[in-house]
């Protein structure tokens, strides 16, 4: 079953930033697409597409991955 969750993700400020972001992202098991929609210094929407739910620890820790970002509302 194919599943599509909303994020939202504070401190992307660039292009390079969200770069960072879906491919840390698209390194968790069964995602299969990520898009993000950048709000520069703001809260940016990662939508993200995968083959089953994903824990929002396992999001969150990808960010961190990423670089210095956070989960934010949920």
């Amino acid at each position: 079953m194919t599943t599509t969750a909303t994020y939202n993700v504070q401190g992307m400020t660039c292009g390079h930033c969200a770069s960072a972001v879906s491919e840390e992202i698209s390194a968790l098991d069964g995602v299969t697409s990520v898009n993000v929609d950048l709000v520069a210094g703001g809260v940016s929407t990662v939508r993200v597409t995968s083959d089953a739910p994903l824990s929002n620890d396992a999001v969150a820790s990808a960010l961190d991955e990423a670089g210095d970002y956070t989960l934010v509302g949920s």
